[in-house]
Formats: structure tokens, C-alpha cells, sequence
């Protein structure tokens, strides 16, 4: 089952690297902030290096002046995320988390099979606005697009 809007995000584990991969968990990113998610299918492929992230470090700035974190999400691990933020300059303080197996994304419900482009199983195309953790806007984009789920999209309904 799909997670939706009113659904409390689920305590999962996650990573990240910064003096080696770090464990954080999804309670430690969601609990009493204000936090928009945004997935996307692979780090270093092409809609995602040229519009998904650019645009939410493009607007960092206003996500922070809004007091809302944000993150960004791959069933990845750690040290591609990390080289992808290094290649993109992903600003301090933007969480680049890995969902290495992709316990996450299958909480959500939000897995898609990739394995006829050699991707194996990844996370759907998604943003999502969270306030305690709990799910107040979900723009999902159907395979193959890229329309709701960008920065300014995510800005408009904070």
C-alpha cells in the first residue's frame, strides 16, 4: 500500500556519508520539523543530475527561510550519494540519504522495478512535505515524467 497523505512516515534506518556512512534514522530527520523528501530513481542519471536535484539546491535557500529541511533519497548507498552531492554541490545542511536496500522506499510503497533498464528494484519519482513526520503533501510523478515533484512544486504547497 501506497503511503498518503494524513500516514506517518515509518521508522526505518537510512545512511549517509560524512566521516564514514553514518546511520540516521527517519525519526532523527522527521520528528518536530517541517521536511519536504524528494526521491529520485538513481543518483547520476540523467533527469535527476540535470533537473530533480539542481533545482532543490537552486532553492535551498528558500526551503531554510521557510524553516523546512529538506532531503533527497535513492535506493543508493552512501558513498554514490555522497559523490553525487560532491558532482552536484549539494549545499550543507540538504541530507543526501542513501536507502541502500530500499526499506525505506518499500515503507512507502513507493518501489518500481527497474530491471529492464539494468536499475534493479529503486524508488518511485516522488516529493513529499512531512510536519512531524507526518505526511501532508505527496506529488508522485507517473513513470517516465517529471512535473510535481521538482522544488518549486514543493515550495507551493508549504
Amino acid at each position: 500500500m501506497t503511503i498518503a497523505v494524513g500516514d506517518t512516515l515509518p521508522n526505518v534506518t537510512l545512511n549517509y556519508l560524512k566521516d564514514g556512512v553514518q546511520a540516521v534514522n527517519t525519526d532523527e530527520i522527521f520528528k518536530g520539523k517541517k521536511v519536504v523528501l524528494f526521491s529520485v530513481p538513481g543518483a547520476f542519471t540523467p533527469t535527476c543530475s540535470a533537473k530533480h536535484l539542481p533545482g532543490y539546491v537552486e532553492k535551498f535557500a528558500e526551503f531554510k527561510g521557510k524553516n523546512v529541511d529538506v532531503a533527497c533519497i535513492a535506493v543508493n548507498d552512501a558513498f554514490v550519494m555522497d559523490a553525487w552531492a560532491k558532482n552536484q554541490h549539494v549545499p550543507e545542511g540538504l541530507w543526501m540519504l542513501a536507502d541502500g536496500n530500499g526499506a525505506f522506499t518499500k515503507a512507502l510503497g513507493l518501489e518500481m522495478d527497474g530491471t529492464a533498464f539494468g536499475l534493479g528494484m529503486r524508488g518511485k519519482r516522488f516529493a513529499l512535505y512531512a510536519d512531524d513526520g507526518v505526511v501532508k503533501a505527496l506529488n508522485l510523478e507517473a513513470p517516465g515524467e517529471f512535473k510535481v515533484s521538482d522544488a518549486a512544486s514543493m515550495l507551493a504547497v508549504i
